[in-house]
């Protein structure tokens, strides 16, 4: 089990995902930026990692991971699927559900079909970053069952990088305790004894278009063309 660092019990909701990302930033001393890769979840945990890694000066890269949905309910997790087809499920959520195999299968499918899509549309603009011997700092908007963040870090873990952070604005604590199983720590800045949905800790929650995505994504790509050639002076 990992460390796991809960700055406040505090239900006090960000402005944005901006300053939450600012205020992550500022729990990340004594990362070396050169050793270092911030990885956001899309599409909100990009805008967070962006500020994260800009502060940090340190490489920002995509992590993708996609809840999967219940039956009749598809903003209901009942697990999720990262890019490599690592997956995960509540097994108390299918079983009470009553979700059969054949449908966790489809859902499967049907969301590794969406993240391959949007890889190959992220990975034209920013390539793949190899993880091992780095500093990997999975980040999101905040979790609540957790499985999205899981499924990602399974699939970083099969990376090897030398120390793997989940970094989050907001969660319940025990989701944060069980997510402490799968990274070498976690940090999370609030985590309030009540929760309900990760929006009402936010003033600001509006949904992260492709377009915005993208923008961050070019910058990323500029700031690596600029260190390319610094680093070849």
């Amino acid at each position: 089990m990992g460390k796991i660092r809960i700055i406040a019990h505090s239900s006090e909701p960000f402005q944005n995902r901006s300053e939450a990302g600012r205020l992550l930033r500022r729990e990340l001393k004594g990362i070396r930026a050169e050793d270092a890769v911030v990885l956001g979840i899309p599409r909100g945990g990009i805008v967070i990692a962006r500020e994260i890694s800009f502060r940090l000066n340190c490489a920002l890269d995509v992590v993708f991971s996609r809840k999967l949905g219940a039956p009749g309910n598809p903003e209901l997790a009942i697990g999720a699927i990262g890019e490599e087809g690592k997956a995960c499920s509540n097994k108390d959520l299918v079983n009470s559900l009553g979700v059969d195999s054949a449908y966790l299968e489809q859902e499967k499918n049907t969301q590794l079909s969406l993240i391959k899509l949007r890889a190959l549309e992220y990975r034209k603009i920013i390539p793949k970053i190899s993880l091992k011997g780095k500093t990997a700092i999975v980040v999101d908007d905040g979790v609540a069952t957790g499985a999205t963040i899981e499924s990602a870090l399974l699939t970083m873990a099969q990376e090897s990088p030398q120390k793997l952070i989940a970094a989050l604005p907001v969660g319940p604590p025990d989701t944060i305790e069980r997510l402490s199983e799968y990274a070498d720590e976690i940090i999370c800045l609030r985590a309030p004894a009540f929760f309900g949905a990760i929006s009402q800790f936010y003033n600001e929650f509006l949904q992260v278009e492709d377009v915005e995505v993208i923008k961050i994504l070019r910058e990323e790509a500029q700031r690596r063309k600029s260190l390319a050639s610094r680093n070849k002076l």
